[in-house]
């Protein structure tokens, strides 16, 4: 038999948990990089962009330019999920479902 009040208890404290691992992901920042560090974009794991740098020798090329900027840009964004995938992992990870439950999310 299935203790609803201890599922919903359980519910509850996931999206604490959820929404206590989004508000660090805020605080988290990643560098993505490319042309071996002539392009760098800092942003959190929310994926907001907080700065970008680009080495002087890059700007002789614009189409060049923003291939790289393109480039940081996936890069730092793919960083940014990796981490984000983990942290959002360790937050739902306590929920415990009885079997067959489908509860939509």
């Amino acid at each position: 038999m299935v203790n609803i009040e201890e599922l919903v208890r359980q519910a509850q404290d996931m999206q604490n948990k959820v929404r206590l691992a989004q508000d660090e992901l805020g605080k988290i920042t990643v560098e993505g990089t490319a042309g071996g560090g002539l392009v760098k974009v800092r942003m959190t794991c929310l994926k907001k962009v907080l700065n970008v740098e680009i080495d002087p020798s890059a700007l002789v090329n614009k189409s060049e330019l923003e291939d790289l900027l393109v480039a940081a840009f996936n890069n730092g964004k793919e960083k940014a999920e990796e981490v984000s995938t983990v942290t959002m992992e360790e937050a739902t990870n306590g929920l415990e479902l009885p079997a067959g439950l489908d509860v939509p999310m």
